[in-house]
């Protein structure tokens, strides 16, 4: 059943859906924050860039102008995302 769940086709959709929703998510918590309403926690935007949405999670950031005077934003957001892509590369050479 769960077989071909690992194809590369499957963690291309998974990759973008994730990143679409990190970028979604910095949209959506700048609107919220213009308005005063009821925000996404932070931790919700550390676990979208975790979890593979960390070029979403980044774009979002700068083109919505949002957390980008956060230092923990600033530096955890692009760390995560470095992290990721050198532990993909890692993998991909020594399997």
């Amino acid at each position: 059943m769960f077989e071909n769940i690992f194809e590369i086709k499957n963690i291309v959709i998974y990759l973008v859906v994730i990143n679409i929703l990190g970028f979604l998510a910095m949209y959506l918590d700048k609107q919220k924050a213009k308005k005063g309403s009821w925000r996404i926690q932070e931790k919700t935007l550390f676990m979208l860039t975790v979890l593979g949405g960390g070029i979403g999670t980044l774009t979002g950031m700068y083109v919505f102008r949002h957390k980008t005077k956060k230092l923990n934003f600033v530096i955890g957001i692009p760390v995560i995302l470095i992290a990721e892509i050198l532990l993909v590369v890692v993998s991909y050479f020594q399997f």
